[in-house]
């Protein structure tokens, strides 16, 4: 672990920034009702050494779906979510396997997966051509599987239908529309600053899922007085108590993270 973070790779290498993009994102504390190396944030299923296991568990997968993504890169990008699909499966069933069962990293290896598989399609990788070749991939997506379902099986489709929240998919189908608009107000000194932007901003489903719309809205202004009055270390520690006392925890915020670190590295 202490090598990955040390040794940043050649920009070109999508699998291994993505590998070293979790990393990252684990290691950083304090992280406000997140998994860190301090506490176990709003969670009490995970803590730091789940994680280091879950990540060991996905991280093979990386260059697995950039081969794929080039062995398939002739056939044209509407097919390639059933092509990347059971490969995304078997490497949740990993993490599963690795976490008994908890859930640690869905939403990473669903839009670190995408980033990996789009790199093995395009020619020349930038960050613009990585998230166009996502969006392409993921065209339609909201559409077919969550307005185009009458049902509301899932959290996700339940959010679409009460608040019109696309989620990971609608971010993904947005070629990581936050991701991009976070990074553009970043100035890339602090990992903290990107994920105070990201939560900001981001319509997390995870914070929905655990307190409703209040919660988000409560998450998002709390992270833009940060960056509008200054914040420090003991700032972060204060959000994560309330954070914590409120049972909220921005995942999807943290995946997001994930994915700008990825993106900032090729820039």
């Amino acid at each position: 672990m202490t090598g990955l973070l040390a040794t940043k790779p050649r920009p070109a290498d999508v699998p291994a920034l993505a590998e070293a993009a979790l990393w990252q994102e684990l290691e950083l504390t304090p992280k406000p009702g997140l998994v860190d190396r301090f506490n176990s944030g709003a969670h009490r299923d995970m803590d730091h050494a789940l994680f280091v296991r879950s990540i060991a568990a996905i991280t093979p997968w990386f260059s697995r779906f950039a081969e794929l993504g080039s062995a398939h890169a002739d056939k044209p990008a509407a097919e390639q979510l059933r092509i990347i699909r059971p490969m995304g499966i078997a490497c949740e069933q990993a993490m599963y396997a690795a976490t008994n069962g908890v859930n640690a990293h869905k939403g990473g290896i669903f839009a670190l997966g995408l980033l990996c598989f789009a790199a093995g399609r395009v020619k020349n990788v930038s960050a613009d051509g990585l998230c166009c070749e996502v969006s392409n991939i993921c065209s339609g997506l909201v559409s077919r599987e969550l307005a185009g379902r009458s049902g509301q099986a899932t959290a996700g489709e339940r959010q679409y239908q009460q608040y019109g929240l696309t989620g990971a998919r609608g971010e993904a189908e947005s070629g990581f529309a936050t991701v991009r608009k976070a990074l553009d107000a970043w100035s890339g000194r602090s990992l903290h600053g990107l994920l105070l932007r990201l939560m900001a901003i981001n319509q997390d489903s995870n914070l929905v899922s655990r307190g409703d719309i209040d919660g988000l809205r409560y998450v998002q202004n709390y992270a833009r007085e940060l960056l509008a009055n200054g914040w420090d270390n003991q700032a972060l520690l204060d959000m994560d108590n309330a954070l914590i006392e409120r049972n909220l925890s921005p995942g999807g915020s943290a995946d997001l993270l994930s994915v700008g670190w990825v993106l900032s590295q090729i820039k």
